[in-house]
Order: structure tokens, then C-alpha cells, then sequence
């Protein structure tokens, strides 16, 4: 089962990453500031979890170049920003992550779990290189989807 304990690598600049311009988004990531769930409003993980306990890290690994390879050969006339396109992948790969998150809880059911701890100041990419998993920037082979479980702040146990 792909979790492990882990100390999470904090760096609440990874949030400002949500600001960075990219295709058709001059400002960023158009969540920002909007949902709870994204920065500014997402508390930080500090404020999330006791990080005097043990913090899970939870994670699926997507097989990117083979849904690159079949989509480009469904649509052979399409741009390689199409083909690569989150849209068309990244419902499986999440869906994928909760289908491991649920095998989690059923051994640490009273932990609190997050999908998206880069929001709260975590350095996902540092975090998993602590455990021997690199992730590619831009993907080429494989993306990963990440979670973190811990207690929760307010619990005492």
C-alpha cells in the first residue's frame, strides 16, 4: 500500500506557486483566494494537524505517458498541450488517490486527511524525494497524486 510516515517538508512559499502565470491564466490558478481549500484561505498545516504525531503521506501513481501515448493515438491531429492536457486525465488519477485514501482509513480511521497539502505549505515534491519517490517536472513518465493524514490539532490523542 503506497503510505508512509513522513516529516513533511514546510514551506509556506510553495502556496505563491498558485500565483504563477501559465497557458490562458496570466494571474494564476483562478481559485486563488476564492475556494477554502486554496491559498490564502486554506489554513497552514501547523494549524491543521498536531505535527507532534506521526503525519502519513498517502500517494497514487498515474501512468502519464501511457494516457499520452493512447490519446495522441485516438487524436493523431492534436497538440502536444492537448494531449498532455490535466482535463483528460486527472479525474482518473484523483479518483485513483481517493480509492487509496479509502484503504488507508480503514486502518487509521480517526485521522484527518488532505488532498491538496501543497495549499497548506508543504513541499510535495521535497517531502517525497525524504521517501525515495521523485516526482518529474514537467511529467514525462508518471505523476503522482498526494495526500497527508495526521490527528488532527484540536484532538489530544
Amino acid at each position: 500500500m503506497p503510505y508512509r510516515i513522513v516529516e513533511p517538508v514546510i514551506d509556506v512559499g510553495v502556496r505563491c506557486l498558485c500565483r504563477r502565470p501559465y497557458y490562458k491564466h496570466p494571474k494564476g490558478c483562478p481559485n486563488f483566494g476564492k475556494r477554502d481549500t486554496c491559498p490564502p484561505k486554506c489554513p497552514e498545516l501547523k494549524d491543521v494537524f498536531n505535527l507532534d504525531k506521526s503525519i502519513y503521506v498517502i500517494w497514487n501513481v498515474f501512468n502519464f505517458k501511457k494516457h499520452c501515448d493512447r490519446m495522441r493515438e485516438k487524436h493523431p491531429n492534436w497538440s502536444k498541450r492537448q494531449i498532455e492536457c490535466c482535463l483528460y486525465w486527472q479525474g482518473t488519477a484523483r479518483k485513483n488517490l481517493r480509492e487509496e485514501i479509502a484503504r488507508f482509513k480503514w486502518e487509521h480511521a480517526l485521522l484527518k486527511i488532505v488532498m491538496c497539502p501543497e495549499a497548506m505549505g508543504v513541499n510535495i515534491t521535497k517531502t517525497m524525494e525524504s521517501i525515495d519517490q521523485v516526482l518529474e517536472w514537467p511529467p514525462v513518465w508518471k505523476t503522482y497524486q498526494v495526500a497527508l493524514a495526521g490527528v488532527p490539532k484540536n484532538k489530544k490523542s
